[in-house]
């Protein structure tokens, strides 16, 4: 097996499609930016100006963590899990 071969099998292309765009950022992208365990206080200082998607649209993060009352999160999935009880799971609305 040659390496052009192992490529082609390693890394399918995939196509974009030509839908309207999703404002905001994903929740998982913003938590991925950061180390954990980490202050409540400390991720409004570092991604609070960050618009993430929601199910009822982009929100800004500082505005969905005034309705966290978690000081700590220990990893990333307390937050993600804390952030959707407050912002709600499901589909994202498009332009």
């Amino acid at each position: 097996m040659s390496d052009d071969d192992s490529e082609e099998e390693a890394a399918p292309a995939v196509e974009l499609g030509e839908g309207p765009d999703v404002e905001g950022a994903p929740l998982s992208r913003v938590s991925a930016r950061l180390t954990w365990g980490i202050e409540h206080s400390t991720i409004v200082e570092r991604e609070g100006e960050t618009t993430i998607r929601t199910p009822d649209g982009p929100q800004e993060l500082a505005s969905v963590l005034e309705d966290v009352d978690v000081p700590y999160f220990a990893d990333r999935q307390e937050f993600e899990s804390e952030v959707r009880d407050v912002v709600g799971a499901g589909p994202v609305p498009t332009e």
